[in-house]
């Protein structure tokens, strides 16, 4: 383990406020989406990979401050510098190598909390009644 990793683990354990955001962590990568066990929340698991724009050849992609970027920074097949990037529907072996994995928090449905119910039947007509929860 390196000096800045034991750093920055002594840092999480003694200062757990600086660590608000969630790594998702504990999701697995082979799952369309699950629920975090650490924070609650539905995450969806998105591939991504890197394709040169010149000649359409496949470029290890990687995660950089919550973006996806090639690491090289030129093709090694063309000598291109251009990249496109390219959202994957599912992950196979032969792209698992050059693909980046982003982990995205799905915004869930709100629901209302509007209860309604009816008078029971009277000479009377009946009325709506609401209940706000």
């Amino acid at each position: 383990m390196s000096l800045t990793n034991t750093l920055i683990e002594i840092t999480r354990l003694f200062l757990p406020s600086l660590n608000r955001k969630c790594s998702h962590s504990k999701i697995r990568p082979d799952i369309e989406q699950g629920y975090c066990p650490d924070c609650g929340k539905l995450i969806k698991n998105e591939w991504y990979i890197a394709r040169c724009s010149c000649c359409g050849v496949k470029i290890k992609a990687m995660v950089k401050n919550g973006e996806i970027v090639a690491q090289e920074h030129f093709c090694s097949n063309c000598g291109s510098e251009g990249y496109k990037i390219e959202k994957l529907d599912q992950i196979n072996f032969i792209d698992i190598n050059f693909a980046a994995l982003m982990k995205k928090e799905v915004e869930e449905e709100r629901f209302c909390n509007t209860t309604k119910c009816w008078q029971e039947k009277t000479i009377e007509t009946p009325k709506l009644l609401v209940q706000y929860l």
